[in-house]
């Protein structure tokens, strides 16, 4: 059986870079990260733009990076984890995707000058960062007026009970997490960072539980208490997340489409 290992003396951020760098290939390949219909409607939002510059904030497998980078002029990949920068790197070449430049670094201090950018985005990542609002900030300040703001995740539901469940069970699983925020915590955030929110679009993806618990490389008496939680459910939480008798549920999630005037 998996052991629990101490972390106490740890970092956040040193915790996310070993959670995350020893497992850039198993993001790169995993089906969840590399598909969806999110991407789909980021890379539409975004459109042809030949003469654009893009920012992928925390861009981990290089998803958001790969699917905008054929339509904009450049596009930074920028992430905490050397590790993940150095697969996307990878990847890049073997696309042949030479507009892809990678920059290291915390969400919180993007090392980018004032309106460097007409596309900024981010997916599956905010969950991660200690400070939304500020990451919220730096790609605001980073973005040029009438530029396009795109920020994908997995989302929180408005009911407490649904809520607590679901943080719950992300932090059981990666303790790295800190909060899978609702919709409406993320429209207030992006406002309040200066963005003026255009539309939020929902989706639901269906989690395949061994993938999902291996991919992060989840001990086994962790996830055995979620499999525990999942059991003991009540009827709104089984019936919201779709519970299956093998664990694998389904995940809410949003992209927040928003602008600078």
């Amino acid at each position: 059986m998996s052991s629990v290992t101490d972390n106490s003396q740890k970092s956040h951020a040193s915790f996310v870079t070993e959670q995350f760098g020893a497992q850039a290939r198993a993001y790169l390949e995993s089906a969840v990260h590399s598909a969806g219909e999110d991407l789909d409607i980021m890379e539409k939002t975004v459109g042809e733009r030949p003469d654009a510059i893009a920012l992928d904030m925390g861009c981990g497998g290089g998803h958001v990076t790969f699917r905008l980078a054929p339509h904009v002029s450049k596009i930074v990949a920028y992430d905490l984890s050397a590790d993940m920068l150095q697969t996307v790197a990878g990847e890049a070449a073997r696309r042949g995707l030479s507009n892809v430049v990678t920059k290291q670094g915390a969400a919180e201090g993007l090392p980018c000058p004032d309106s460097s950018f007409d596309v900024v985005a981010t997916r599956f990542s905010a969950h991660h960062w200690r400070d939304v609002p500020a990451g919220l900030a730096q790609m605001y300040r980073a973005m040029k007026p009438g530029g396009t703001a795109l920020f994908a995740d997995a989302v929180a539901a408005e009911d407490p009970l649904i809520d607590t469940w679901l943080q719950t069970i992300e932090v059981l699983r990666d303790p790295s997490h800190v909060r899978d925020y609702k919709v409406s915590e993320w429209e207030a955030m992006a406002k309040a960072a200066g963005f003026t929110v255009v539309e939020t679009k929902r989706q639901r993806i269906r989690l395949e539980f061994s993938s999902w618990i291996k991919r992060i490389r989840t001990p086994e008496v962790n996830a055995a208490a979620i499999r525990a939680l999942q059991q003991q459910a009540p009827a709104e939480v089984a019936r919201h997340f779709a519970f299956e008798a093998d664990g694998s549920f389904m995940l809410d999630t949003a992209v927040v489409i928003a602008t600078k005037n």
